[in-house]
């Protein structure tokens, strides 16, 4: 079999593809195709199942949120060609309102990806067999990776010895934890050069 090179595969995709994809491109030795979330399953399916291209391990799904632009959230689908030893990105730009189409009928292993970006950025997926939450509890409220989450996150979980379980209370902030130190990580924190001094003290 002649080896395939990435611009063989861009040609054949910008071919074949035409209708269903936004543009094409070649950086860091990797394919980026751009596509919509309408054409998202056919250009998938096409990687996947053409001979010539043989994509067929999903690697990683990889959310992005830009709270700032219209369609805030970017999805980029990685996938592994190991006949061709190729990697491309699949790639997606959409509102928060919009649902996008569930891969899992494609790539099974695409079901706990989907259930971590559901997760983490609250994006949903369209006839996804078990959408929920995966690394965070079902209790959780926010969705940690979204630029506009709190550092502190909502509320905290703590075990209550007078009620005897596990329960859920709003973040606070003691005021103790809010003395910060300015200094120069370079020239040390001040308590620690006042130890410093009073240890040179002793010694003389």
């Amino acid at each position: 079999m002649e080896p395939i090179f990435l611009k063989d595969i861009e040609k054949i995709v910008n071919s074949e593809l035409t209708s269903k994809i936004k543009k094409t491109s070649i950086l860091f030795d990797e394919l980026l195709i751009e596509t919509d979330e309408n054409e998202l399953l056919n250009v998938i399916q096409f990687l996947k199942s053409n001979n010539k291209l043989k994509f067929r391990q999903l690697t990683d799904i990889a959310g992005v949120d830009y709270p700032e632009d219209e369609k805030r959230f970017k999805l980029i689908y990685l996938l592994l060609s190991h006949e061709n030893n190729l990697r491309l990105k699949v790639q997606i730009n959409f509102e928060v309102a919009k649902k996008i189409p569930t891969l899992t009928k494609i790539f099974p292993s695409a079901n706990w990806m989907e259930r971590e970006v559901f997760d983490m950025y609250g994006i949903e997926f369209i006839d996804h067999p078990d959408l929920r939450r995966i690394l965070t509890d079902y209790n959780f409220e926010g969705f940690p990776l979204r630029k506009d989450f709190p550092l502190t996150g909502f509320n905290e979980v703590r075990y209550s010895e007078k009620e005897k379980k596990v329960i859920y209370e709003p973040v606070k902030l003691e005021q103790n934890y809010r003395n910060f130190d300015f200094e120069s990580p370079w020239e040390g924190t001040k308590y620690i050069k006042e130890i410093k001094e009073n240890n040179n003290d002793k010694k003389k």
